[in-house]
């Protein structure tokens, strides 16, 4: 990856973006597309469309290329504040799937109108708490946020409603590794946008396509079921993290065998349209790309979950990248996996032509 792309990712994913506050990222797509979009619009979601025109666009039906959009999310777990005591203690709701179990001991940042703030998740040391209780998880209502100021200061600064993110940042580490918090789905986004800026060079396709950065997956999908309302593309793909299952105490029988650096993850079950599938499977065989197959017996907890369903049906596809210890503060990818991603849906949308159908069986 080029460090250029390096710095960009990095920036994406240190940008604070829990659930209905994704602006600031839309802010970097926005600025980042536009010498390379046809066409940039932003939805009253939040959402952010960036259409690359292909070489096929407005010919007549017979000549009609099936258009592609690619949803990935903006959006973050994290914090919310709902009580600040006298003394400027915080208490928090989740915004998405926390794990409490991870919060006690942890430096967070508390988003306010006037900036971040420092704050630290107080538990009480080991010393005092009683031994029938060191070996239980604090529920998130029975721990707070410190941020080591006077109450009638922090009631100034901090407001009921306010977020809270994990307070760590981006590192390479290992071969190719990286480590951080959000690339649940920021990664996503960073690969949307790659492969928008390879389809508007040379080279690029003849299907239209758009890249939607989307908000409110985290609590239901939101951004991406109305994304795929608007965009109204024949071709709707899902990009997303998945588990990668490689490292002790998982149970591959179980979950799969998904490894970080074997490839892009393709999904296959009924949420996915089956020539999609195939296609997806034939692009990256025609680049060399490794790749894994997920199963997915049901409909995903991903944005391809609700495209499928839109206006009578979509043809729908979903492709992740391979992440270890999701929903955490280190959540970890493999930077060559990232660019295998943009390869592959590339060159997924630079082979489709109007001979196409993706009605299963015709």
């Amino acid at each position: 990856m080029k460090k250029k792309d390096l710095e960009f990712l990095s920036q994406l994913v240190g940008t604070p973006s829990v659930t209905g506050t994704e602006a600031a990222v839309a802010s970097l797509v926005r600025e980042r597309l536009a010498g390379v979009a046809d066409s940039i619009e932003t939805n009253v979601m939040g959402s952010v469309h960036a259409r690359v025109l292909g070489s096929a666009h407005g010919a007549q039906d017979d000549k009609r290329v099936p258009s592609v959009m690619l949803a990935a999310h903006m959006d973050e777990i994290g914090l919310m504040v709902h009580y600040i005591s006298d003394d400027g203690f915080l208490s928090v709701s989740a915004v998405g799937g926390v794990d409490a179990g991870l919060l006690p001991g942890l430096r967070v940042d508390v988003h306010t109108q006037e900036g971040p703030i420092r704050g630290v998740v107080g538990r009480m040391p080991i010393h005092l708490v009683p031994a029938r209780d060191r070996k239980r998880v604090a529920p998130l209502d029975k721990l707070v946020i410190d941020v080591g100021l006077p109450g009638e200061k922090v009631r100034k600064l901090v407001r009921i409603g306010d977020t809270v993110t994990y307070g760590v940042g981006f590192e390479t580490f290992g071969d190719y590794c990286a480590v951080s918090r959000a690339f649940d789905d920021k990664a996503g986004v960073f690969v949307a946008m790659r492969v928008a800026e390879e389809l508007s060079g040379k080279g690029g396709a003849r299907a239209d396509y758009t890249c939607c950065a989307t908000v409110q997956e985290e609590i239901g999908l939101r951004g991406g079921r109305t994304s795929a309302y608007a965009v109204d593309a024949d071709v709707v793909l899902a990009f997303d993290v998945t588990h990668a299952t490689d490292y002790p105490g998982i149970e591959q029988a179980k979950f799969g065998k998904i490894e970080l650096g074997a490839g892009p993850v393709i999904a296959r079950g009924p949420n996915i349209n089956p020539v999609v599938f195939e296609r997806l499977v034939a692009a990256a065989e025609a680049e060399g790309i490794a790749y894994q197959v997920e199963a997915e017996p049901g409909v995903t907890g991903t944005d391809a979950g609700a495209m499928q369903v839109e206006r009578g049906g979509k043809a729908a596809g979903l492709v992740s990248l391979p992440l270890r210890y999701m929903h955490t503060p280190t959540e970890t990818i493999n930077l060559n996996d990232v660019d295998a991603c943009i390869r592959l849906i590339a060159r997924f949308v630079r082979d489709l032509d109007e001979d196409i159908s993706f009605v299963p069986g015709m």
